[in-house]
């Protein structure tokens, strides 16, 4: 059984900071890409930011760029998602997810991916 489950989300008022974590089970990531995405009330699910294993390279949604940072740790098969300076568009609920690919450049289209955690809520809020 394949897993990505995600946790870190939480209430945090505007100019705050959460670390979103992603833990992999059942597969290892080293030949997949992984992402982040997050989806708002009403709205159509969106990226916020990708990661190639192979080429090493990320991307950021225009939105996120200079206040999130994808990382992650290849001992515990784990990813992340840093955000800094959050603001109230910022709320929503946050998903990891990840896509077995031989393709160097990642992809931010949620179409694109085959694996998905739960979801964590982040609200943005005074």
């Amino acid at each position: 059984q394949l897993q990505l489950v995600e946790s870190g989300g939480g209430l945090v008022q505007p100019g705050g900071s959460l670390r979103l974590s992603c833990s992999a089970s059942g597969f290892t990531l080293d030949y997949y890409q992984i992402g982040w995405f997050r989806q708002a009330p009403g709205k159509e699910r969106e990226g916020v930011s990708c990661f190639s294993r192979r080429d090493g390279r990320t991307l950021y949604a225009e939105s996120v760029k200079g206040r999130f940072t994808i990382s992650r740790d290849n001992a515990k098969n784990t990813f992340f998602l840093e955000m800094m300076s959050l603001k109230p568009e910022d709320t929503a609920v946050y998903y990891c997810a990840a896509r077995l690919t031989l393709s160097s450049t990642c992809s931010m289209e949620p179409q694109l991916y085959a694996y998905w955690g739960q979801g964590t809520q982040v609200t943005v809020s005074s």
